[in-house]
């Protein structure tokens, strides 16, 4: 009958410390029928047969570490143990809590805070397939876009990857016909968007998980933007970015219509030149009155009526252009006829805007009324700085000469205004409706010359959506995915040269050279 030697045993102890490590690596299902991981019994059976394998040979081991050599191996083989444990530690570590450093400027890497918002609000599964090609280089920015969105999700998204020329069944049941589609998909809805970017993904996110669209009016007739004109003073950049934020963007001819529509979620008046007549202002209370949202936008100087029918909801249109001498002014390339904002007070459009500047270009300042009348509540929501000033002499605007005088009022002036008025004909079943509003002293921050300039264009939709009552919206759109080039001064290029390249490499020639001098001397 022949015995297990302790050698054996020894090697079977080491052979199943060795199974453990690699099921507890790989993340190997545990057993059925178990509560424990599946390395957990390969790791006890491992440690009793090395336990039990070395008390056999005790003897042996004892008398072996008597010699010198054999302690010079152990320590050797102790050391080089430790090496490798701290390096699979490190990458199992690695593997299975994943952390990003983004150190780029702006942080244009990592998911904007209105992505992170709309992802921890999913209350239905999303599951996102992209269609690209194996080789495709917009496979591997898909995946990894598609795990930033898992980790926030709560595990409500889903992304994956598929080659549509290794399954052109699935891609033709979607309808792809083109590489890097992405099809968004939740059991009601689809969606698809075209090139793995967050703010095309997140748009289209909104999309599918919400239920129909919320309609936006542009009232025109009196000189205002037309939401449909692609030039300079046009709002037709404003209005795709409402379109893919999910909001249908509709001109409304107030005169004609002499009623808001019913399904109106928010009206927008884009800096009317002249007058609204009285029956629009009429059509216009009775919009709030019913709980209506309105943006207003009024251009100093121009269409002076807007001025008694905003006062007797507690707004303040002064009678001036704001100035301000300010040199950020010039990083914009820009006058002291377009002030630059960084001054905001507490509300949810302005909340996630720390940081951020917006450009208000020719406006008025715009004041809260510090009586407010009866179930009014008013608020400012952004100022210049104390730099600026509102210029009332109109000759010396035009003959730009323009500087503060006794009369004009001194920075910092508000040139944004909310109110939240109560509702005093509520829709039936909303008895506690309340209507809401904002005011801004320029039209031009919404135009196609600055809607995408500085935070511009977070500031009108960040408004929109309050208005629209989506305040999981309100947030810092997706960032701008370009490359921002680094352009070096003359005096800079040759530091950046010199420093690497000749000094560093020379420095530690030198040490070199002394250490071999110094030892040669030495000898």
């Amino acid at each position: 009958m022949r015995y297990v030697t302790p050698n054996a045993i020894l090697w079977g102890g080491g052979g199943l410390l060795l199974l453990a490590a690699v099921t507890w690596l790989f993340d190997v299902v545990p057993f059925p029928g178990t509560r424990f991981p599946a390395w957990v019994i390969p790791l006890a059976l491992g440690l009793i047969l090395s336990a039990l394998g070395a008390y056999l040979r005790f003897n042996e081991i004892k008398a072996a570490f008597g010699h010198r050599s054999a302690r010079y191996w152990f320590n050797s083989v102790v050391m080089v143990g430790l090496a490798l444990g701290i390096v699979v530690l490190v990458s199992v570590l690695g593997i299975r809590h994943t952390y990003r450093w983004d150190l780029t400027e702006n942080r244009r890497n990592s998911l904007s805070s209105q992505t992170i918002k709309v992802l921890q609000s999913l209350t239905t599964d999303v599951t996102a397939t992209g269609f690209y090609r194996t080789d495709q280089p917009g496979k591997r920015l898909a995946e990894d876009l598609f795990r930033q969105y898992e980790s926030y999700s709560g595990g409500k998204f889903k992304g994956k990857t598929v080659d549509p020329d290794r399954e052109p069944g699935l891609a033709r049941r979607y309808g792809v016909e083109t590489y890097g589609t992405i099809v968004l998909e939740t059991k009601t809805k689809s969606e698809k968007v075209l090139d793995a970017e967050e703010e095309k993904l997140t748009n289209g996110l909104v999309k599918v998980t919400r239920a129909g669209k919320r309609v936006v009016y542009a009232v025109k007739g009196h000189g205002e933007h037309e939401i449909t004109n692609t030039d300079r003073p046009g709002l037709s950049e404003a209005k795709a970015a409402m379109e893919r934020a999910n909001y249908e963007v509709k001109d409304l001819l107030l005169a004609r219509a002499a009623k808001m529509p019913d399904d109106a979620s928010l009206v927008l008046v884009p800096g009317p030149k002249n007058d609204l007549f009285p029956q629009e202002l009429e059509a216009l209370d009775k919009y709030l009155a019913r709980g209506g949202k309105v943006l207003f936008m009024v251009d100093p100087f121009q269409a002076e009526g807007m001025k008694k029918y905003l006062a007797k909801y507690g707004v303040t249109l002064g009678d001036d252009l704001v100035v301000e001498v300010n040199p950020l002014g010039r990083l914009f390339g820009i006058g002291p006829e377009v002030p630059v904002v960084s001054q905001y007070d507490p509300h949810p459009i302005t909340k996630e805007l720390g940081g951020q500047m917006t450009l208000f270009p020719l406006t008025r300042s715009v004041t809260p009324a510090k009586t407010p009348p009866k179930g009014v509540t008013l608020q400012s929501l952004a100022r210049t700085s104390d730099q600026s000033w509102g210029e009332t002499d109109r000759a010396a605007l035009q003959r730009g000469e323009a500087k503060p005088d006794p009369q004009d009022k001194k920075g910092p002036l508000p040139v944004a205004v909310v109110a939240t008025i109560d509702a005093t004909a509520p829709p039936e079943g909303k008895k506690d409706a309340k209507a809401r509003v904002v005011v801004v002293g320029t039209s031009s921050l919404a135009t196609n010359q600055f809607v995408n300039a500085a935070g511009n264009r977070d500031f009108f939709l960040n408004a929109v959506s309050w208005l629209a009552e989506e305040e999981d919206l309100i947030a810092i759109r997706p960032r701008d995915p370009r490359q921002a080039p680094i352009i070096l001064t003359a005096t800079q290029g040759q530091v950046v040269f010199w420093l690497p390249v000749v000094v560093l490499p020379g420095a530690v020639m030198l040490c070199g050279i002394a250490a071999v001098i110094r030892r040669r001397k030495s000898g």
